[in-house]
């Protein structure tokens, strides 16, 4: 997860259906760590449900991968710019263009695992 390697989020929607999105992926090295943006649909979804399920990929070997299952147990705005800019320099090497504008607010996920399957081959 220190890698860039490609992540995928899973949320509830309001009716129970899923709601996957791609992400950059972090860990604290306990923790499951996303950056997302507060006014995103998965933000509206974790604040009501905060189960999830992420799967991240070896961007060498996509046949090896982690899932998780878990639930968000902390978010916050403090260090969010911070940690996307970190975050971009590993997955495009540069600074992170801001795609919807400076404005936005940056938050972080913490997401504790209830459940890990790893394919390794």
């Amino acid at each position: 997860m220190r890698g860039p390697n490609p992540c995928f989020l899973t949320t509830l929607m309001p009716d129970g259906s899923p709601q996957t999105t791609e992400t950059w992926v972090d860990t604290d090295g306990e923790h499951v760590v996303i950056n997302t943006v507060q006014t995103h649909q998965k933000m509206r979804n974790i604040e009501r449900d905060p189960r999830v399920s992420v799967a991240i990929c070896d961007a060498v070997d996509p046949s090896r991968y982690y899932a998780v299952r878990g639930h968000v147990t902390n978010t916050t705005t403090e260090g969010g710019a911070e940690h996307i800019e970190l975050l971009s320099r590993r997955y495009s090497g540069g600074p992170y263009p801001w795609y919807g504008g400076r404005d936005q607010v940056r938050v972080i996920l913490t997401i504790t695992a209830d459940k890990i399957h790893s394919m390794d081959r």
